[in-house]
Order: C-alpha cells, then structure tokens, then sequence
C-alpha cells in the first residue's frame, strides 16, 4: 500500500509544483526522494522484523541509531524471553507502561542518548534487572518504586537533570555500581550513609556540601567528585581516616590538591597523587590513592 500511494502524492505535489512554476525546486528529485523514503521506510520495518525474529532466538534485542521516536510495539511478543533490550541513540521520549514492566527476564536495559523525561512505575518490576543504563535523556527524577529494582547492580545516569541523591538508590542492597555525573546535583544528604555501591561518580555536578555520613557507606571503595563546588572545608576529613574509601578524585573543586596535606588524618594513611592519562596524553583526572 505505501508503495503506490507514497510515489502517487509525490506524483501530484510534482505536478502542482510544474504549475505554480516554484523557482529552484527540481520536482523530479523530490518525486525520487519521496520514492527512495518508502523504500527506505519499508526496509525499516524489514530490519524490525528481522531483529525480532532473531532476538526471539537468543535473548538480545539491539537496535541503536534507527531514529526510533517510540519504544517498539513488536517487542511485546517477546516479554517472556528477552534478557537484553539496547535502544540506545534514537529518539525515544517515554517507555509504554503496559508494556515496560513485563519483561520478567530481563537482566539489561540500554536507552542512553535519548529524550526521556520520565520513568514509568511499572519499570519497577524488573525484578531480574541488574543493569540499567540510561545516559543523557531529561531525567529530573526516578519513580518512588525504583527501590523495587532488588538486583540491580549497576546504574548509570549521566547526563540527565537530576536536581538531588535519589534517596531511592539507599534501597539497593546489590547495586555495586553508580554514575550520577553530569547532573544538577547540589549537595550530598545524610542518606548517602546507606548507600551500598562500591564505587559512586558524582563528576561533573555543583556539589558544595557533603555529608560526614559518607564516610558510613559499609561498601564504598571509590568516589568521583571533580569540577565540583567543593571547598576543602566540605570534604569530610573522615574519608582520610574512617572510611573504606580507597580511591578518591577531586581535581576541578574550589581547592588545590595540596592543600589535603593540612587535613586533619592526612597522615594517618598512605597517599599517592597519581595521573591517568588519556590516548592523546593529555590529563584526564587527578586521583587520590587512599591506604
């Protein structure tokens, strides 16, 4: 059906084109063009077809820079067996609840570099769900459900709009794993005392308090704070000296690296500034060994 009615009003927008004499317009391009789109467009739907018919086979859905504005329907035939779904790089701007939250399989979800403002309360029942990636989409916020995510163990949110800790993440007894950098996050609450990641990025946000109760995370092995907000001051001198942080990045807040030296249990650990260098030699961070 699109094959003959697509060409058909190309057909006659060339012919009203021809009559109104449009200056610079080459009507047989634009015939061509809208004749190369329906081709293009059924070979789309051949491409969906064919992914889910091998994602029916092993488990994996992947479909990344399609330009995709919605979540695929199709996909509901496959919410018994699928453990991976991958969407990354298209444009989708909201997940289907009826649909979301059915994936009972399900170990991984991908929808990084999307328009997401939104999170539907039925992603909640993902219960196998152990990785969860959704970098830069418009996320301001996580559903009051998101503690239901019980195995998730990684979690990446980069890039979004998050104004404040999710205190939900507290509820994730094997999240080992978080990315919260390149947010709006202002200060870090006393709550952060029941995080259970092992390691926590918080880079790139405007972070000028920080809770003492950081330093209580019972797993917390790294922390990533650069190009904060911090003054020396709000860096709690019981991350030197009472915490199992052994790795911690500052470079880019309102001190200088050296000026750890004069705090309080500086000497009471080992501490090595180091550099990590990226491919083209340049600095990438500035890190502080602890212990």
């Amino acid at each position: 059906m699109m094959s003959q009615g697509v060409p058909a009003r190309a057909e006659a927008l060339g012919a009203r084109l021809r009559r109104a004499r449009v200056p610079g317009v080459p009507w047989r391009s634009l015939l061509c063009t809208e004749r190369e789109l329906s081709r293009g467009a059924r070979m789309g739907n051949s491409a969906l077809r064919a992914h889910v018919e091998t994602a029916q086979k092993t488990g994996v859905f992947q479909l990344k820079d399609r330009g995709l504005t919605e979540f695929p329907s199709e996909l509901q035939k496959l919410t018994s067996n699928l453990r991976t779904i991958d969407l990354s790089n298209n444009k989708i701007d909201s997940l289907p609840p009826l649909i979301i939250g059915k994936f009972t399989l399900l170990k991984s979800l991908s929808l990084n570099n999307n328009k997401l403002t939104v999170l539907p309360d039925e992603l909640c029942n993902l219960k196998k769900l152990e990785t969860l990636s959704l970098n830069n989409n418009h996320l301001r916020e996580l559903p009051s459900t998101f503690g239901q995510l019980s195995a998730l163990k990684t979690l990446s949110l980069s890039g979004n709009q998050l104004g404040a800790l999710p205190p939900q993440l507290c509820c994730l007894r094997h999240l080992d794993v978080v990315d919260l950098s390149k947010n709006q996050i202002r200060s870090i609450p006393d709550t952060v005392g029941e995080l259970q990641a092992i390691e926590l990025n918080l880079n790139q946000n405007q972070i000028s308090q920080l809770s003492v109760k950081i330093s209580c995370c019972p797993r917390l092995k790294v922390l990533r704070l650069e190009e904060n907000c911090l003054e020396l001051s709000m860096l709690p001198q019981s991350i030197l000296s009472d915490s199992q942080i052994c790795l911690l990045a500052v470079e880019g807040n309102l001190f200088e690296i050296k000026k750890l030296r004069e705090l309080e249990g500086y000497d009471k650990v080992c501490i090595n500034i180091f550099y990590i260098f990226s491919a083209c030699s340049r600095v990438k961070t500035n890190e502080i060994k602890l212990k």
